[in-house]
């Protein structure tokens, strides 16, 4: 069975439907959790949550524990959620045990419970195990990662960050929602972090402008990554890394930076697209920027060649999946990443 999107998440959980078995796989964490909680939200009423909502973690947890909880009706209520994350650990290295989990999910698959959702999640499993191939054929497998597609992944991201205002009790406009995860680069973590930052200045129950987005949103950072841009346009590496040393310092988060610098390397693109002779006034409402930002842009999109730009942000698409792989350097990936986008003006002069 192939992966669904979260829009079709959504429509798979409509009210009266009742899904066996859901997998949740992917390395995003915020998206596996985004989307558990919109199978809790869809599945059982906010006040018998706390006794019709299970979690268990196949690293700690016997799956013969989790299937005999699946089977047991809940109490008052109708339905229940069981949650079994870390499904990669139900593959020890002992065949014979990995085979009698296998076949006892498989058993269970065959003969759910009628009144229970089992939600399985992983960050990766392993294609050739037989545990992924049952779980491809018995259950609903959702993608929990954004698509590699640029305009794809922001409508993705967009459609969720909606979801991330709902669940924090705010509503977003389209076009606000659209900005937010552009300028977040699609990082629900940043998204999130974002939202809550709006909801509050909104006010609960208002709805949130693209106004909002405009006047709270990382707009500090914008400016600090087109400072940034000034720098690797020279390609001054040693300025570069000095340059984002002190960014760090000053307590920038490296996958919200890595979010703005993408944003303004599209910006630079799209404006590049509207011709040398785009003013700032026409940059400004043909790309929907504000003004001050607009002039950075032009002056930018002049001092920077197209293809330094194309590779500079395929560089920062890869720096963003590595951060949200879990690395343990952060500065390392973000050090590489600026190496990168610095040398990339000398590679783009010898057409390489």
């Amino acid at each position: 069975m192939p992966a669904i999107s979260a829009e079709q998440l959504a429509s798979r959980l409509a009210p009266g439907k009742l899904v066996s078995a859901i997998l949740l796989l992917g390395p995003d964490a915020y998206l596996r959790e985004t989307y558990r909680e919109q199978i809790i939200e869809a599945v059982v009423e906010r006040a018998a949550r706390p006794w019709a909502v299970q979690h268990y973690s196949a690293a700690e947890d016997d799956l013969g524990l989790v299937v005999g909880r699946a089977r047991m009706m809940p109490m008052l209520a109708p339905r229940q959620v069981i949650v079994f994350t870390d499904l990669e650990a139900i593959e020890p290295p002992a065949e014979s045990k990995k085979d009698d989990a296998v076949e006892m999910l498989r058993e269970y698959l065959s003969s759910p419970a009628p009144f229970t959702v089992l939600v399985l999640e992983s960050a990766k499993l392993d294609k050739r195990m037989r545990l992924t191939k049952l779980l491809a054929e018995a259950a609903l497998v959702v993608a929990a990662e954004l698509p590699e597609d640029p305009h794809e992944r922001l409508r993705v991201a967009t459609h969720l960050t909606k979801q991330l205002a709902a669940q924090q009790k705010g509503a977003i406009d389209d076009d606000a929602a659209e900005e937010l995860a552009d300028l977040c680069n699609g990082d629900l973590a940043a998204i999130r972090t974002e939202i809550a930052k709006l909801v509050t200045y909104a006010g609960t129950d208002q709805r949130i402008h693209r106004a909002d987005v405009e006047t709270l949103v990382v707009a500090e950072k914008k400016y600090s990554v087109w400072e940034l841009a000034d720098v690797l346009a020279t390609g001054q590496l040693e300025r570069a890394l000095k340059f984002l040393d002190k960014l760090l310092r000053d307590g920038e988060q490296p996958p919200a930076l890595v979010g703005a610098m993408a944003w303004m390397f599209r910006k630079l693109l799209e404006t590049q697209d509207l011709g040398r002779g785009a003013s700032a006034g026409q940059v400004a409402g043909q790309l929907r920027m504000p003004l001050d930002s607009a002039k950075m842009a032009v002056r930018q999109a002049q001092k920077i060649p197209r293809r330094q730009l194309v590779r500079g942000l395929q560089a920062l698409y890869e720096a963003d999946s590595r951060l949200k792989s879990g690395t343990k350097d952060d500065r390392a990936v973000m050090e590489f990443l600026v190496a990168q986008l610095a040398g990339s003006r000398e590679s783009a002069a010898r057409g390489a």
